[in-house]
């Protein structure tokens, strides 16, 4: 294995096992994460990007979730196969992640201070002295003055909290940072703070960074490589020049044509018509068939192999599968 790769994932398949059946949510993803790359995980809601950070973080609902099928290696390490003990002291030192809602995430009865220093005294053995000195050190990493240490969440506005989460998550300096739409609770302004602090921060703790949005702004700002979700796959990936430059899937074609261009005359915008197929009823084909406008008999047949149509871009479509064979 290449020692420069940190996070492989083959072949995952999570489902939801819920009373109304079935959800496919995460359906044979396959995704590669080098050391102190960022790897952006684009899609729209329902696509199984936060499943697949919760599998690798293994933070399943233990009722529902489950993990069918493939490996998750971080760092030469199956993360499936350790127990809950092991797993556990492995998030927040080696991989941390933020959650969606900085509103939320953080324990209202505890000073910031608090939840920070207990991140650092779960991993590493410091006194409440020296754990509340490098919480300090954190909250002034990300721009919060040490005077706010003993503050409560209840004090600090939006963006503030989020930057508190981010001192949380990379207290322990992990080697993997899951950011799960880290801005979207906040106004365009903080948005574009925070993505330059963690861009900043990244680069200071040489961290690896898998960032999950549905914003291709955030993406181009931020990214080295990107990853296209759709019905639980990887319809399309590739570096961010690949896809930004060579659009290959008609989804992902989609997602820019619905984004304003301020060099164009254009009065409307061209959405992506119709909805994302629900995870308890997904076709055997192309997930995306049913929107698509090139839509063909072989779309619909049977599954679809991701191909290469050039330096690693991977394109899950009949289309490219055509143009492949049309090279040959």
């Amino acid at each position: 294995m290449d020692e420069n790769i940190l996070l492989e994932i083959k072949d995952l398949v999570i489902h939801y096992h819920t009373d109304n059946g079935v959800a496919q949510a995460v359906n044979g993803v396959d995704l590669t994460l080098r050391r102190g790359e960022t790897l952006g995980l684009v899609g729209e809601t329902g696509a199984g990007k936060t499943t697949t950070a919760l599998g690798i973080m293994r933070l399943l609902p233990e009722e529902t979730g489950k993990v069918e099928a493939g490996s998750i290696t971080f760092d030469g390490v199956d993360l499936l196969s350790l127990s809950h003990e092991e797993m556990r002291r492995k998030r927040g030192e080696e991989l941390s992640m933020i959650f969606q809602d900085p509103m939320t995430a953080l324990n209202p009865v505890l000073t910031v201070g608090d939840q920070i220093s207990e991140v650092l005294r779960s991993h590493h053995p410091v006194s409440l002295h020296e754990a509340m000195e490098k919480a300090g050190d954190m909250l002034e990493l990300v721009g919060i003055p040490r005077a706010r240490l003993n503050e409560y969440p209840h004090q600090f506005s939006g963006g503030m909290k989020q930057r508190v989460i981010i001192a949380i998550a990379l207290a322990c300096r992990p080697k993997l940072l899951i950011a799960d739409e880290p801005t979207t609770a906040l106004d365009v302004t903080i948005q574009a703070q925070v993505l330059e602090l963690m861009n900043n921060l990244k680069r200071e703790i040489d961290t690896a960074m898998l960032l999950i949005t549905h914003d291709l702004g955030v993406v181009a700002h931020t990214c080295d490589n990107v990853a296209i979700m759709y019905g639980g796959e990887i319809i399309e990936y590739g570096t961010k020049e690949q896809v930004f430059d060579h659009v290959a899937h008609p989804y992902t074609k989609g997602l820019f044509g619905s984004i304003p261009d301020i060099t164009k005359n254009v009065h409307r915008l061209t959405p992506i018509e119709g909805l994302m197929p629900e995870p308890f009823n997904l076709p055997e084909g192309c997930k995306f068939a049913n929107r698509c406008h090139l839509c063909t008999g072989a779309c619909t047949a049977g599954p679809i192999p991701a191909v290469d149509v050039g330096g690693g871009h991977l394109v899950r479509c009949v289309l490219a599968q055509a143009q492949e064979g049309g090279g040959a």
